[in-house]
């Protein structure tokens, strides 16, 4: 991580949701899924946080040799927004903890603020942490 990134780091990141990433579209095989409103859901709100503080920071990282991976997600989910509607996503970085990144976050849809909350990313080392996952895959095998 580059020591240009600091606390006090902001973003915006805007996105135009999609009927496919609606609730009914998030677990397809979920029957109680079905029968819900087609409006943005609420784990594809969590990507989207995720995908939003990736963006930002990208620059700030020995891509794609440093990454990050969520750890923490704290957001409410104050109000639906349908397929068509673009939303905005604003972000601080909040704080640098060694390699762990604390960011404020909150998204509108144009009409009203539809999330706010906090999200937590980690830097991670591909190569280190996909050996780690191997292992536990071995080891499930295993069992």
């Amino acid at each position: 991580m580059q020591d240009a990134l600091r606390a006090g780091f902001t973003f915006e990141f805007s996105y135009k949701v999609p009927v496919n990433k609606t609730v009914p579209n998030l677990y397809p095989e979920s029957e109680e899924f079905q029968l819900m409103p087609e409006v943005f859901a609420t784990g594809f709100m969590v990507g989207l946080f995720e995908w939003a503080c990736i963006r930002a920071i990208r620059p700030y990282l020995d891509w794609p040799n440093e990454q990050t991976v969520g750890i923490q997600v704290n957001v409410s989910h104050l109000a639906a927004t349908p397929p068509g509607l673009v939303i905005t996503v604003k972000g601080k970085l909040d704080r640098i903890d060694g390699r762990r990144l604390s960011f404020s976050i909150e998204a509108d849809d144009g009409i009203e603020r539809i999330s706010e909350g906090t999200h937590d990313r980690f830097i991670i080392y591909p190569e280190k942490f996909n050996q780690k996952v191997a292992g536990k895959k071995r080891r499930s095998s295993a069992q």
